[in-house]
């Protein structure tokens, strides 16, 4: 219990910068258009990759606080470069929360896995990550805004409800594919160079 505390009350200097550095990776992605691969016929995002690799590598907290930024610049970017569907962004519902729990989530998956080789428990951690980010952001646009987003798009509710679902397929397998692949190598390669 007293690790799990102070997992979530050290905000050390160290821990401020990888926050620092990680949410910067993750804007950058976002705005050079880096973050988006394509795989057609969709483009995979990896945007969310930093939250999950500062979460496994650090904790929670910073796991939790990238998300944060990373949720915040989906927000400016809904604003600042809005689309017919952006609306649904600027709710934090959808494009904050979803983005804090990928840190938190990933995290304790990670914790929770015992297996002898630990890139196994990285890999099942960031597809963890992955898919909280697909289904709770896709998740949310269906909860709260499946009928403005129909009309926005201008479709039938029942075409709304299968195009988020196919969303969530061909963007989301992708994603979490990738997600496994870079951030097994990411953090593996940390871990042999902590433990030299």
């Amino acid at each position: 219990m007293e690790r799990q505390v102070n997992e979530w009350s050290k905000l050390t200097v160290r821990k401020i910068t990888i926050i620092g550095m990680l949410s910067a990776i993750s804007v950058v992605l976002g705005v050079t258009g880096l973050g988006f691969i394509p795989i057609p016929p969709v483009k995979a995002t990896i945007m969310h990759i930093p939250v999950i690799i500062g979460a496994i590598l650090e904790g929670p907290l910073v796991g939790s606080m990238v998300g944060l930024i990373f949720g915040i610049f989906s927000v400016i970017q809904s604003i600042t470069t809005p689309s017919p569907v952006s609306f649904v962004f600027m709710n934090p519902l959808v494009s904050v929360l979803p983005r804090v729990l990928i840190g938190i989530g990933s995290y304790y998956v990670f914790k929770a896995i015992k297996i002898k080789r630990r890139v196994f428990s990285v890999g099942i951690a960031a597809a963890a990550g992955s898919l909280i980010n697909t289904v709770g952001v896709l998740g949310m646009i269906y909860l709260i805004y499946l009928e403005p987003y129909s009309k926005a798009l201008n479709i039938s509710l029942s075409a709304a409800k299968k195009g988020i679902l196919a969303v969530a397929f061909t963007n989301g397998i992708p994603e979490m594919i990738l997600s496994v692949l870079i951030t097994a190598s990411v953090v593996t390669a940390v871990f042999k160079i902590r433990h030299k």
